[in-house]
């Protein structure tokens, strides 16, 4: 012998509007296919309305007093509802450390190409990581690195700002600049 059926469905859905017999509220505020508000009425009196017209009641503002119901096809409100989550994500801008590496006793020619990238990098946005790294006797002439790194910022002074001062770390000299 079957169970008898329950007016509600067995399983409400996990994510995305209440609709129809899973609205919990009593009562709710009614806005037609039209967008015109039809006032407040019994949710089971909005939700034969809805079905009149083939469409179904969905909840669009739950923590409203009364919640606020409207009569849209829940399929396609869910899927207009991922397009706009989907288009959102998709012109979001993630922010990346680019890494450029130096020595203290790098040549003009190899500065200015390296400062080229580092200005590419922070018009794309991204911040940029200075690393100097130090080898063998280099290592006691610290104050060479430091003006390289402050030859660095001068030079990206307008388009760059220093997140992170120059500091030792072992045997390298870092410093992290993000764009203004």
């Amino acid at each position: 012998m079957r169970p008898p059926l329950s007016r509600r469905p067995a399983n409400p859905p996990q994510h995305g509007p209440r609709h129809n017999q899973f609205i919990q509220s009593q009562k709710v505020r009614v806005i037609d296919e039209k967008g015109e508000n039809l006032g407040v009425m019994y949710t089971e009196e909005a939700i034969e309305q809805a079905a009149e017209v083939g469409l179904d009641l969905v909840e669009v503002s739950p923590n409203a007093d009364p919640p606020v119901a409207k009569f849209l096809d829940v399929g396609k409100f869910k899927y207009e509802a991922q397009k706009k989550a989907n288009a959102a994500r998709k012109s979001q801008k993630t922010q990346d450390v680019k890494e450029i590496k130096m020595r203290p006793n790098i040549d003009d020619h190899d500065y200015d190409v390296k400062m080229k990238k580092v200005f590419q990098f922070i018009e794309d946005g991204d911040k940029v990581k200075v690393t100097l790294r130090f080898r063998g006797r280099e290592l006691s002439h610290r104050e060479l690195g430091m003006d390289l790194l402050q030859r660095v910022q001068d030079d990206t002074q307008e388009t760059a700002k220093v997140e992170a001062r120059p500091k030792m770390e072992g045997r390298q000299m870092l410093m992290v600049l993000a764009p203004k």
